[in-house]
């Protein structure tokens, strides 16, 4: 059964007459109620078919020959076209006289796909069944299509840069030469954004018009002025700034039309739920035609989308922020350990707006030597990074008073987390490291459930640890720990890490461990924290979606002995 596609949905709704969208095989990808009203269709009778074959006929109700069909040429011509006079078929078998504009329509990572915008006409007999379009009804289909691309675009991303980017790409050269954005910033202050011009087919950006502007008079009564405070939309032009300036602004507005040539401009708010974000300016200086106050309903439009976009951008932001601050102080500073070199390294997950349950850790213990931790709390919310918390500073205190084996301390960790803790399921590697003879070192540990650490030789050998494995914290609380040893030899380098390095959608656990061991092998030689900044450049999947938690350390290298004389 097919499956309504929600997100480009929504933006059909926002059209006030039938529309679909189809992919590259021309087959129904979503489409809006009032489409489907029309059509006397269900979804299920629409979604994954080929739009041509179940709606294109002819007057009689036959079906449409592809080589007659000007939408179905059109469709594969990649090219924007509209036609007066065409026919769908209902689902009642009776037929539905159309309007029709098509065009090209960004569906994101599915692939190029085509919007097609429609509405019923009476018709009338003729003697050319295909007449040039009335321009009236098909203006209106051109600015619904408009807006339902806009929605789609602006609501599909939460970077406030790339949504500046797409409102650009959305209005110039549809709807000016010229497009303008400027900004309030959370301490009120304006900032022109974007100054870009359409210029031989590409947009050019105007460093030199943009940067910091003077602030929003209380009472001016000039268009920029009155859109930044959310009074009004205005149409201007040049000689609107001619007169004696009221402000800095308005200074700044008479240098921006005689820079640009600008001979009309609409100007709009950008406002979201909450507040006045901004005004974008759509200018004209090639194109002839004017604004005017019949356009300027359009650009309102335009301009409350990218509103709400540019405002869900911002928190999204602030949000992110705030949790990445509190993570990094959930996360503690490394202890310095005479010989030993140690780096760590927290990164969040590139598309969550909360803090997760990776963690790392590590201090020293009452008998001299290090102890050493890298875990995992299941969760990637508030919960999470409390547990990790709680999880992390249960192992310190049991780890201090408990002079055992790492597995035995796990041990008693395990069982205590069920009874004093909401934590439900967790990984972590315990270890301790501490100076053997000859320039080694011992480590000991153990590992609930958690990838294995990585051993790097000064040489670049590279191997895993994978002896002391054992099952997750919470899945067998009473369970023993088993413990694993080694020694490490001088110059070389221990990584411990979690899932999010080497795990990706639609690729194997068995690939991420090989890629890390392989790149870790090749940078074995680099200095410890040029080794592991450039081992997450290197190693972290483009698509990963998890937190990334990390601790390198490298024990210290045998000084080559003096030469004698």
């Amino acid at each position: 059964m097919a499956v309504l596609d929600t997100s480009l949905t929504r933006g059909l709704e926002a059209i006030g007459t039938g529309a679909y969208v189809v992919d590259e095989e021309g087959r129904i990808l979503a489409v809006n109620t009032r489409a489907r009203e029309l059509l006397a269709r269900t979804a299920e009778d629409l979604l994954g078919h080929d739009a041509h074959d179940l709606l294109h006929r002819d007057a009689h109700g036959q079906p449409l020959p592809t080589s007659r069909c000007g939408m179905r040429q059109a469709f594969h011509a990649g090219r924007t076209a509209q036609g007066e006079e065409d026919y769908f078929a209902r689902g009642d078998g009776s037929l539905l006289p159309i309007a029709w504009l098509l065009t090209p329509y960004d569906i994101g990572d599915e692939g190029a796909g085509t919007l097609v915008v429609f509405h019923t006409v009476e018709h009338t007999a003729q003697t050319d069944p295909r007449p040039e379009p009335a321009a009236g009804p098909l203006r209106e289909l051109e600015r619904l299509a408009l807006l339902a691309d806009a929605t789609t675009r602006l609501t599909s991303t939460l970077d406030v840069d790339e949504a500046l980017e797409r409102l650009v790409s959305l209005v110039v050269p549809r709807l000016a030469d010229w497009v303008i954005v400027d900004l309030i910033t959370e301490h009120d202050e304006v900032w022109r954004t974007a100054v870009v011009h359409a210029e031989g087919g590409a947009l050019v950006r105007r460093d030199d018009l943009q940067g910091p502007m003077p602030p929003v008079p209380e009472a001016s009564p000039m268009p920029l002025s009155r859109a930044l405070r959310g009074v009004a939309s205005t149409v201007a032009g040049p000689g609107t700034y001619q007169r004696e300036p009221d402000s800095g602004l308005a200074v700044e507005q008479r240098r921006l039309f005689d820079a640009t040539g600008m001979h009309s401009a609409a100007i709009a708010p950008i406002r979201s739920t909450r507040a006045v974000l901004g005004a974008l300016t759509l200018g004209r200086a090639e194109d002839q035609v004017a604004f005017t106050p019949a356009d300027l309903p359009l650009v309102e439009d335009i301009a409350r989308r990218a509103g709400l976009a540019l405002d869900n951008a911002r928190l999204y932001q602030r949000q992110r922020k705030v949790a990445e601050t509190m993570q990094n102080h959930l996360l503690p500073q490394m202890p310095g350990v005479p010989g030993l070199q140690m780096t760590v390294r927290y990164l969040p997950a590139p598309d969550a707006s909360q803090v997760g349950g990776d963690w790392y850790d590590a201090f020293p213990m009452s008998d001299g030597s290090t102890a050493l931790a890298v875990g995992d709390v299941v969760g990637h919310d508030l919960d999470a990074a409390a547990g990790m918390a709680q999880v992390r500073n249960m192992l310190r205190a049991y780890a201090w008073s408990q002079h055992e084996l790492p597995g035995r301390i796990v041990t008693r960790l395990d069982e205590a987390l069920q009874h004093i803790t909401d934590v439900d399921m967790a990984t972590m590697i315990f270890a301790r490291i501490e100076a053997a003879d000859a320039g080694q070192w011992q480590l000991s540990w153990t590992n609930a459930g958690h990838p294995p650490p990585l051993l790097i030789s000064r040489e670049g050998l590279a191997r895993y640890l994978t002896d002391g494995h054992g099952i997750v914290l919470g899945a067998g609380a009473g369970t023993p720990r088993p413990d694993a040893a080694t020694l490490l030899e001088p110059g070389s380098t221990l990584v411990l890490y979690t899932d999010g390095l080497i795990e990706a959608p639609g690729h194997s656990l068995d690939e991420g461990l090989n890629r890390l061991r392989r790149h870790a092998a090749a940078l074995a030689h680099r200095p410890l924290s040029s080794f592991t900044d450039h081992l997450l450049r290197r190693v972290r999947p483009a698509d990963n979606e998890d937190d990334v938690a990390l601790l390198a350390l490298r024990t210290p290298a045998l000084r080559a002995p003096a030469l004698g004389r």
